[in-house]
């Protein structure tokens, strides 16, 4: 009598395969519009103000029990909430970052990173890795102008408060100097050193609509008087001269490397002997698949017409190719960003 084939059993150590990341991984956006809507819900606002049941929740932010309970009950799996004993409280990261009464609210952010025009970068997906960047027809959010950047700086403004204090921190000491904040977009690069030194005069370039934005910021900061602003196009505008510092914040990662080099020509130009770059941006390491965060930035780069994210090495001969003597890296911890120092 033949028996069936029995099902062999795994060598120890081998993991057998699973179809579980496949499953994981398709259904990841459910994650992010999760997330977005407790955000618009004010979900983790409503239990930071002591509404802890379901049904305190769900009458908190004007929805139903059941749709209010899968919600929570899924933010607690992806670790944005604790329950115990059917009732919900925040993480620390919940109550640091996604509570609209902490000052380190980020919740901000869901607004320009889900919006159409950015989550719409990669939806022809194979058509923009067939080509290797963004698709002739969708290059209009790098357009002179363009509205998307107004909202960047406004939404995005909470996650650099922390990376603009630690360069402040830094390099802004105490003799007066001279800062040029290249793609200033919010202001809060510049803005910092002005706060931290009273001696400094900060020039914040980006296009005048989102520059309308820095202003409102440097007036808020108490640093107007300090504060001037030159409105165009980085790789077009007269830049001026005599600075001791110039920031480049998030913004090489935009375009190919002969078009930053042209850039940092200008820059190396404007800066006084010994003056310095500073360049905060998601840099991954040479194998470009660590850390996690700086390495999958190149990602949402493949939506640009030319970005990537560029490894130290990379920056490392733009800014030589530029005339600049030297260039050292350093951590930006805890933030998710590193940090280029370049010396005339």
């Amino acid at each position: 009598m033949s028996s069936s084939p029995q099902p062999q059993a795994s060598s120890p150590g081998i993991v057998p395969p699973s179809p579980g990341i496949v499953f994981d991984t398709l259904q990841a956006y459910q994650r992010s519009v999760a997330l977005r809507g407790a955000i618009d819900l004010d979900l983790f606002t409503a239990i930071a103000d002591g509404n802890k049941s379901l049904s305190a929740i769900a009458a908190r932010i004007k929805a139903s029990e059941k749709g209010t309970r899968v919600l929570c009950d899924f933010l607690t799996m992806m670790g944005f909430l604790v329950k115990q004993s059917g009732e919900y409280s925040l993480t620390p990261d919940s109550a640091a970052f996604l509570n609209r009464h902490s000052p380190a609210y980020m919740g901000t952010m869901a607004k320009f990173l889900m919006s159409p025009q950015i989550a719409g970068m990669l939806e022809d997906i194979t058509g923009v890795i067939r080509h290797g960047g963004a698709l002739p027809s969708d290059h209009g959010v790098l357009e002179p102008d363009h509205a998307i950047w107004v909202e960047f700086a406004r939404s995005m403004a909470p996650m650099m408060q922390m990376p603009a204090e630690l360069i402040a921190q830094m390099f802004a000491g105490s003799k007066p100097i001279k800062v040029l904040d290249i793609s200033a977009g919010h202001g809060l690069y510049g803005i910092a050193f002005a706060k931290h030194n009273p001696g400094a005069k900060v020039v914040g370039l980006d296009w005048a609509n989102v520059l309308e934005v820095a202003q409102e910021n440097a007036s808020k900061a108490g640093v107007s008087d300090r504060y001037v602003t030159i409105a165009g196009s980085a790789f077009e505008v007269d830049l001026g001269s005599g600075y001791d510092i110039i920031l480049i914040p998030n913004f090489l990662h935009h375009f190919d490397p002969a078009t930053n080099e042209k850039l940092l020509r200008k820059v190396h130009a404007a800066l006084v002997p010994g003056g310095i770059a500073v360049t905060p941006d998601f840099i991954p390491n040479e194998d470009r698949i660590s850390p996690p965060r700086d390495a999958m930035f190149s990602m949402q780069m493949l939506g640009t017409p030319a970005g990537d994210a560029y490894t130290y090495s990379e920056l490392e001969k733009m800014f030589r190719n530029a005339g600049f003597a030297r260039n050292e890296m350093r951590e930006l911890a805890p933030f998710p960003q590193r940090l280029v120092v370049s010396y005339k």
